[in-house]
């Protein structure tokens, strides 16, 4: 038997021996946000703004859609110059719609601002939590379940989220 093949040996047999004593649990933090009442208010809250968004995005599309049905019908009656015109202000009006869907939708816009005010210290509530519980209870890991780590196998004894629920519940 080579070095390297007996110290692989060794290497694996106390990798399994350490993970073996290692605690850890999970929480599933979409089970734990849909039982609290502030944020389900806080995502019916962003649902209303969004939708009112939507609404006034949706109107200034269809003030574009009649500004362009109207110049398609009358283009065989204006002059070059007039033509011209109302392509160069359907082009500005498209314009002001796309600054508005990112304003309103777009990666710093203002779904993400109010959502980041909404949510967050309700999020910052579950990561509290769980912190309490995994320093109390000395786990060493405490995966989410409803992120992009797929668990392949959960044992339900090593879920904690309604003890979170119970520590934010509590505070």
């Amino acid at each position: 038997m080579t070095a390297k093949r007996l110290l692989f040996i060794i290497s694996f047999i106390l990798v399994g021996f350490s993970a073996s004593a290692q605690r850890w649990a999970y929480v599933d933090t979409e089970y734990i946000l849909q039982n609290l009442p502030k944020y389900r208010e806080a995502q019916g809250q962003l649902d209303k703004m969004a939708r009112d968004w939507q609404k006034e995005i949706d109107a200034e599309i269809r003030s574009l859609n009649k500004l362009t049905v109207s110049l398609e019908n009358e283009r065989v009656l204006l002059t070059k110059d007039l033509i011209e015109e109302r392509e160069v202000s359907i082009d500005e009006k498209t314009k002001e719609i796309e600054k508005l869907q990112q304003k309103r939708f777009g990666a710093e816009g203002d779904l993400i601002t109010q959502r980041k005010q909404l949510v967050k210290p309700i999020q910052d509530q579950v990561f509290n939590a769980v912190q309490t519980i995994a320093k109390k209870k000395r786990y060493d890991a405490v995966f989410d379940k409803s992120s992009d780590l797929i668990m392949l196998y959960y044992n339900k004894k090593y879920d904690i989220s309604d003890k979170v629920l119970d520590v934010i519940k509590n505070m």
